[in-house]
């Protein structure tokens, strides 16, 4: 999860892109001209330890666009594919 917000946070779309699941994984990850991410809270995790194939990371991530500041907080799905976790899908809301 921390790599997947510092790929967005500094523009590695294509990190973003190669840690999505390719079922679930748009064609392509457009950046949002004039948002700056400001921050990442991990909230909580259930599994996702060396000996399991899924688990879900619960954060909250900061960010400023020109409208003000806003924040996003998700329960993140991941699995691990090839010896990799890759992200799934995630429950979004935004404020």
């Amino acid at each position: 999860m921390r790599s997947r917000y510092c790929g967005y946070a500094v523009g590695a779309l294509d990190h973003v892109f190669r840690t999505w699941h390719p079922r679930t994984r748009p064609d392509e990850i457009e950046p949002t001209p004039g948002l700056t991410w400001l921050g990442l809270t991990i909230l909580s995790t259930e599994a996702g330890g060396p000996d399991d194939t899924d688990g879900v990371v619960e954060f909250r991530a900061r960010y400023r666009t020109a409208a003000g500041p806003g924040e996003l907080h998700e329960r993140s799905a991941f699995t691990r594919r090839a010896g990799r976790w890759v992200y799934v899908e995630g429950d979004i809301t935004t404020r």
